[in-house]
């Protein structure tokens, strides 16, 4: 089975099962509402792990889109760029928020603190970034990372999920931890409607098993 429930978080084996997952759940569940970007469909709240992520996923590779899964694989030799979907991981003053999190986990292993806000005071109101939060903590002594989403649309989410996964396999190697499985949670999850011909063409050419 390509994903399972366990007090309402769904858990997928890899990206590409993920995203159509969460497609899936958008596509039956959503209503017709409005974003800054225009009038979109949008799905109520979701809770989500997966597994494994990779810029190689077969399902991301054969529907996704292909030009943003290079640029962003590239991206990865690039640290410092920023843009909407890569977190601001420095604080106010260039404070180092990742490398605060690895010194207090080292500190107090079982602690539910190691959490970071994305938003930075003095932000433009119309403009915070869609992700929100990143939390960190270790059980069953692996390092599990969840990242909060205000908004996304879950079209191309994946070309966020998967750097978030680079994020968490660093705090992981930095405490010398196996990394657990990304969680995220997206409070409003969306499709635009100048979309909707593409994402029922994804979902139409994928049986149903792939998704949640």
């Amino acid at each position: 089975m390509a994903a399972g429930r366990e007090h309402d978080v769904r858990r997928f084996e890899t990206c590409g099962q993920a995203w159509i997952g969460v497609l899936r759940h958008v596509w039956t569940a959503g209503v017709a509402g409005m974003d800054d970007c225009g009038p979109i469909i949008e799905g109520p709240p979701v809770l989500f792990e997966v597994a494994s992520l990779t810029w190689e996923d077969p399902l991301l590779r054969e529907h996704g889109d292909r030009v943003g899964l290079v640029r962003r694989a590239q991206e990865r030799t690039r640290p410092d760029t920023r843009g909407v979907d890569r977190p601001a991981l420095r604080g106010p003053g260039g404070a180092d928020q990742l490398a605060w999190v690895v010194d207090l986990l080292r500190a107090r292993p079982w602690t539910t603190s190691a959490w970071i806000s994305l938003v930075l005071p003095g932000e433009p109101a119309e403009g915070p970034p869609c992700l929100t939060a990143l939390s960190f903590r270790i059980r069953d002594y692996r390092l599990i990372m969840t990242g909060m989403f205000r908004s996304q649309n879950v079209f191309k989410g994946y070309l966020t999920y998967i750097p978030l996964r680079a994020v968490q396999l660093g705090v992981a190697e930095e405490l010398g931890l196996p990394s657990g499985p990304l969680r995220v949670f997206v409070d409003v999850p969306h499709v635009r409607v100048a979309d909707v011909e593409r994402v029922a063409s994804v979902l139409t050419a994928l049986p149903a098993p792939s998704a949640a």
